[in-house]
């Protein structure tokens, strides 16, 4: 059931999206060679807990999942597409790697989720293509994300930029509904048809994340229970915003 946000809420939740993003901007730091994961997560742990927030990913067990997440955050390098564990063992970020920080938090009792993929060093002419493309689809399909509207208008404008360049969507993966859960009601896939899915109104609030890969869309599940990754080894990327739907258009929470 989807479970629309008053614009208390709303308000609330973009309050606690600049926190998130802000902490977000400031990892960029970290986003270079000789750093690394445990190091990215420890800062993400410190700094929402200094802002008052508590994080949303630490012991969350989603359904399925054998163990609850260990991290404050998702670090997830190369081929891992979401949910790489940044503490357990910890990877040291090397000249050309692909990395995504994917950080939640909580905030008044209201979630946000937001990721964003850097480029460590100089990386190659396709990696810049895979990234540039991914964070394209994301603004592409923000706005798409207005009253009357359909879920599928937003997944169908993120397949279109995928394929533009030749890249594959990452498969089984989407966006979701979130504010009173980490994951809520709708999914929001990144491939489908316009004018289908649920309709859009005022008050949703969901996270739009393109997940793309430099080669197959197959995925597999890791040894560790948690991290997806490509089943043919190649990069991946993702972005990713928590948005609101109002009146006058749709508001990145997390800008």
């Amino acid at each position: 059931m989807i479970r629309l946000k008053t614009e208390k809420e709303i308000q609330l939740l973009a309050e606690g999206g600049r926190i998130l993003a802000d902490i977000m901007r400031a990892s960029k730091k970290f986003a270079i060679v000789g750093a690394n994961s445990d190091e990215v997560n420890t800062f993400f742990h410190n700094e929402i807990l200094k802002a008052g927030c508590t994080p949303a990913f630490l012991n969350y067990r989603p359904h399925g999942a054998k163990r609850p997440f260990p991290a404050t955050i998702c670090v997830s390098v190369n081929h891992e597409i979401v949910h790489g564990i940044p503490n357990e063992n910890p990877k040291i970020f090397q000249e050309g790697d692909v990395v995504t920080f994917d950080a939640g938090l909580i905030y008044q009792g209201l979630y946000l989720d937001h990721a964003w993929t850097y480029g460590i060093g100089t990386i190659s002419k396709e990696a810049r293509t895979l990234l540039q493309a991914t964070e394209e689809a994301l603004y592409i399909g923000i706005k798409q994300a207005k009253i009357g509207r359909q879920i599928g208008d937003i997944s169908n404008v993120i397949e279109e930029r995928a394929y533009k360049d030749d890249l594959f969507v990452v498969d089984g993966l989407s966006g979701h509904g979130v504010g009173y859960e980490i994951h809520e009601d709708p999914y929001v896939p990144n491939i489908g048809d316009p004018r289908t899915g649920e309709r859009i109104e005022e008050g949703l609030v969901i996270a739009i994340e393109p997940m793309f890969a430099l080669g197959a869309s197959d995925i597999l599940l890791d040894k560790d229970g948690q991290t997806y990754i490509t089943a043919d080894g190649s990069l991946s990327a993702q972005f990713e915003h928590t948005i609101a739907v109002t009146k006058s258009g749709p508001i990145i929470l997390t800008k």
